[in-house]
């Protein structure tokens, strides 16, 4: 039987500015351990602590810009793009776009704190 989720969770996000995150499915929200699905809202000039997580993090950029750091690249994602960043690539995200960015994240398993291992 399908489950209808009627509406997210708000989650605290860390970085520098406040980060609007809310989770639809996920560990909080829907019990979920398998995946987490989150609408993430960031404004002009955030950005989060390094991290090196044990999920792989799906990318799916709706409006403004994303940057994507890694040990080996940097890269913008524009409002259309996605990005993959893979379980064990240390990675930071920031959204200094003007208009700062609206994504969606999808993460396998679903985002832990216990799992995202962020940079001291």
């Amino acid at each position: 039987m399908p489950t209808l989720i009627p509406a997210p969770t708000i989650i605290q996000a860390a970085g520098n500015k406040p980060k609007r995150i809310e989770e639809f499915v996920g560990r909080v929200n829907s019990g979920t351990s398998a995946l987490s699905l989150a609408r993430m809202t960031s404004p002009s000039g955030w950005v989060e602590p390094g991290q090196t997580p044990e999920f792989d993090e799906f990318t799916l950029v709706l409006r403004g810009e994303l940057t994507v750091e890694s040990r080996g690249s940097t890269l913008t994602v524009g409002a259309g793009q996605a990005v993959i960043v893979a379980a064990g690539e240390w990675v930071r995200y920031s959204t200094p776009h003007p208009d700062g960015a609206e994504y969606v994240a999808v993460c396998l398993p679903a985002f832990s704190p216990a799992t995202v291992h962020r940079d001291e």
